[in-house]
Order: structure tokens, then C-alpha cells, then sequence
């Protein structure tokens, strides 16, 4: 070819060289970098990726080395713990063994605790924690956390979260290191499950966008997860007493009560009632436990009456939250006659055709407040 002055231009081709990529590499699995753990389910056996076959020509690939602050669960450590549900006496046993593994957020020593909750539900209502155990990575609580008032029903629809917490003079507030979600349906009644589960990092639900500091909203700085309006649920004995020759009631203890304060706990004390009225015997309440949603109370209290009066009439047992110059607030409360139904119904008869035996049991908590007039 010749160019504009009569030069002989030579144009060169380039061919595209055909090169065989071998064989064709297994992609590997997300699973297989996060593994998660089953602990109702023995042990799966994964098969592994077809090992890879290094090409016709040219270097090995190098392996991938795995960075310190990866998000393996496994690098947040592992802890072991154990589960009781004990369905005669509606207690959930949950004891903390110990942790290993653990990666503080600091370098040097380290200070740790254990929290539960359960979920769903409101965090403050179900909190629980172990003590803290100072300068250890591998701590050792052994220590039982029980929850009252827990039924098989509860197991069916409840899950418990476990987090492992950072202890810190530095912060106002203890960090979280790793978390686990166990959920509780298949657990077995009276048979204690034992577990060891790495911890993996605290999932964080939207806050809201605004916070209402008034009465009857708790401030969370941790994730709320709250399914319906759970206000709690009350443990109360009944025994008709023969030699007395009338009712008594004993209030033993509440659980997982609604927080009614803005720091997120109440004030809570019990009323009781016995409509009609039969004068100023019909009404009692117990004495105040301070900043508490778990209050432990074991008052008892006695109204006098035969059987065939006792039957007629309705008792209004109700939880309030104390405050001081101000009207009380009203939690949730519990309605005990012979036009109740489920359990409340069984508890009132049982107790009327017993004599001298005491029977317990507990109630949930509704949100109609007490009529007490006649």
C-alpha cells in the first residue's frame, strides 16, 4: 500500500490468540465463609467445595488469608450455657457456664457480663444479667438466671437472646461483643438442653424517630421488639381456710410487668378487691417495690365469709405503678369469679371445693382497669 509521498506502508494483523481456560472453578458458597449454628439439630455435615485444579499453565493461585476483623462469627467467640424449662412450677432456668474466644473491643484486660432477654417483648420487662467477671477472655459465670411465670405456651411463641457484654470505665454504657438468639418451641419440658453457639454480632432494629419521655414510654438505647401489649402477669395463691372460715388471698409475686416510668422500670404495688363491698375489710394492697418489673411481694390477706357468699362475688386483683404526687398508674390487672373463664374460672372453683390447700397460679395481665363499684 503506498502512503502520500509514494512510501510503501505495511499494515500489521493481530490474531486473537485462542487459549483454553481449563477447567472451570467452583464457586464457592456464602455458607461456607458464615456457618451458622443449628442447636436443636445435630451436627450438619456440609459437604466441602471440589478442591481447585490449578490451570494447564501458568502460577497457582495464592490462598486468600483471612483478615483479622472478619466477619466470621467465630471470631467473636463462643458461649456455653444451659436450659431448663421446669413446667410444674412455670420457671425457665437459664445457666450461664462461661464464654471463650472473646474479642474485646480495647486492647488489654477485659471485664464482661451476660444479658437475656426474651423476645418478642419489651427488653427492660425480660432483662436479666449475670455478674461481671473482671480481666478474663475466657470467663466463667456459672450462674442461673430464672424467669417466673414462664409457661409451655410462652416456649411456643419466645426466644431468648444472649449478649455478651463489655464492662468499661471509659464508657457510660457496657458494649455489646457478640449476641445468640435460641428459640425456646422445641424445647423439652423437665430435660435440661446444655449448649455451646458462637456468638454472632447484635442485630439493631430502627429507632424511633422520636422519643416520648412521658409517663408510660420507657427510652430505650437498645432495640425494643414488641408484639402486642404485653403488661405482665401476676402469681396469686387462693386457699379457703375451714378453721378461719373465709378466703385467703396471697399475692406472691409479679413478672415481665410494663414499664411505666421513663427510666424504663415502675414502682409497682398490688390492690385487691372483693366486690360487692362488704365494708372496709374488702379493700388491701401491698407494699411498694422500688424500680423493679419482677417485684417479689408474699403478702397474704383474709376476707371472712362462707363458701356459698364467696362464690358470688368477684375478686379485682390490679397492679399499679407508684408516683409521688401524682395519680397512680395503672399496669394491668385480673378478674377472679364464677363468670370467668380459662384458667381464672378453674382457679376460683378449685379453690371454693378445697378446703385448707393452698393453689397457685398464674394469670396474664389485661389492660381494663378495676370497677370497684358495686
Amino acid at each position: 500500500m503506498a502512503g502520500a509521498r509514494g512510501e510503501k506502508v505495511t499494515m500489521q494483523e493481530h490474531m486473537a490468540i485462542n487459549v483454553s481456560p481449563g477447567p472451570i472453578r467452583p464457586i464457592h458458597q456464602i455458607s461456607d465463609y458464615f456457618p451458622h449454628f443449628y442447636p436443636f439439630a445435630p451436627a450438619l455435615l456440609r459437604p466441602r467445595p471440589a478442591p481447585l485444579r490449578a490451570l494447564p499453565s501458568g502460577p497457582a493461585p495464592e490462598p486468600q488469608e483471612q483478615d483479622g476483623d472478619s466477619d466470621d462469627s467465630t471470631a467473636l467467640g463462643s458461649l456455653e450455657f444451659t436450659l431448663l424449662l421446669d413446667q410444674q412450677n412455670c420457671v425457665l432456668h437459664c445457666t450461664i457456664h462461661g464464654a471463650k474466644g472473646l474479642k474485646p473491643l480495647d486492647s488489654g484486660s477485659i471485664d464482661t457480663f451476660v444479658k437475656a432477654n426474651l423476645l418478642p417483648g419489651m427488653s427492660k420487662a425480660s432483662q436479666l444479667r449475670t455478674r461481671t467477671v473482671r480481666a478474663s477472655r475466657g470467663p466463667r459465670w456459672d450462674e442461673t438466671l430464672t424467669y417466673h411465670g414462664f409457661t409451655c405456651q410462652d416456649a411456643g411463641r419466645k426466644t431468648l437472646r444472649l449478649c455478651v457484654c463489655e464492662e468499661s470505665r471509659l464508657r457510660r454504657r457496657a458494649e455489646p461483643l457478640g449476641e445468640l438468639r435460641v428459640p425456646l418451641k422445641k424445647l423439652v419440658p423437665n430435660l435440661t438442653r446444655s449448649f455451646n453457639i458462637c456468638l454472632e454480632k447484635r442485630r439493631l432494629s430502627k429507632r424511633p424517630s422520636s422519643l416520648d419521655t412521658a409517663r408510660g414510654m420507657a427510652l430505650y438505647e437498645e432495640e425494643v421488639e414488641v408484639v402486642g401489649e404485653e403488661r405482665g402477669r401476676i402469681l396469686l395463691s387462693l386457699c379457703y381456710s375451714s378453721q378461719r372460715g373465709g378466703l385467703l388471698v396471697g399475692v406472691l409475686r409479679c413478672a415481665h410487668l410494663a414499664p411505666m416510668d421513663a427510666n424504663g422500670y415502675s414502682d409497682p404495688f398490688v390492690r385487691i378487691f372483693l366486690r360487692p363491698n362488704v365494708g372496709k375489710k374488702s379493700k388491701y394492697k401491698t407494699t411498694v417495690r422500688k424500680k423493679t418489673l419482677n417485684p417479689e411481694f408474699n403478702e397474704e390477706f383474709f376476707y371472712a365469709g362462707q363458701r356459698e357468699e364467696l362464690a358470688q362475688k368477684t375478686l379485682l386483683v390490679s397492679v399499679w405503678d407508684y408516683d409521688l404526687g401524682t395519680a397512680n398508674d395503672f399496669i394491668g390487672g385480673v378478674q377472679l369469679s364464677i363468670n370467668s373463664t380459662g384458667e381464672k374460672l378453674r382457679h376460683w372453683r378449685e379453690c371454693l371445693a378445697r378446703s385448707d390447700r393452698r393453689l397457685e397460679l398464674w394469670h396474664p395481665l389485661d389492660g381494663a382497669p378495676p370497677k370497684l363499684g358495686d
